[in-house]
C-alpha cells in the first residue's frame, strides 16, 4: 500500500531529505477547502461536523494531487456546496485558500486548483 503513494521532495541536504506524501498535501488542501463558508463537504466525504471524529485522513478522498513539471503541483478536488451560495465566488475562495495553505505549509508551488462541484447540499443547518 505504501508503494502506491507518491511523494514530493521539499528539502535535500547533507543531513538528509524531507519528503511529503501526496496524501498529506491532499489533507492540507481538504482542510483548507472545508474552512470556506459555503462548502458543505468534499465529495464522497463526511460533513464538516464529523471530520474531527472520523479523522483528517478522510479529507484526502475528494482530492487528487498531481505533480507537474519542476515539482509544481496541480490539485483537483470535488466539493459539495451548500444551497444559497454563489458558486463562482465560493470556488475562487477555495482556490485562493487551498493554494495559500499548501504553499505555506509545504513550500511547494501550486500551479492550479481545479474544482468540480459534485452536488448542492440542501440539508438543515
Amino acid at each position: 500500500m505504501a508503494e502506491d503513494r507518491n511523494s514530493f521532495t521539499i528539502k535535500e541536504g547533507e543531513n538528509g531529505g524531507v519528503n511529503i506524501a501526496d496524501e498529506v498535501v491532499a489533507i492540507i488542501a481538504g482542510l483548507a477547502a472545508t474552512e470556506v463558508d459555503g462548502v458543505a463537504s468534499l465529495a464522497g466525504n463526511l460533513t464538516n461536523e464529523v471530520i474531527s471524529k472520523a479523522g483528517a485522513n478522510k479529507l484526502a478522498k475528494g482530492v487528487k494531487v498531481v505533480a507537474e513539471e519542476d515539482d509544481n503541483l496541480a490539485i483537483r478536488m470535488s466539493v459539495n456546496i451548500a444551497y444559497g451560495y454563489e458558486i463562482p465566488k465560493i470556488c475562487q475562495q477555495i482556490q485562493e485558500k487551498v493554494k495559500s495553505a499548501v504553499e505555506n505549509m509545504t513550500g511547494l508551488q501550486v500551479v492550479s486548483v481545479d474544482i468540480k462541484i459534485a452536488s448542492v447540499s440542501v440539508g438543515n443547518e
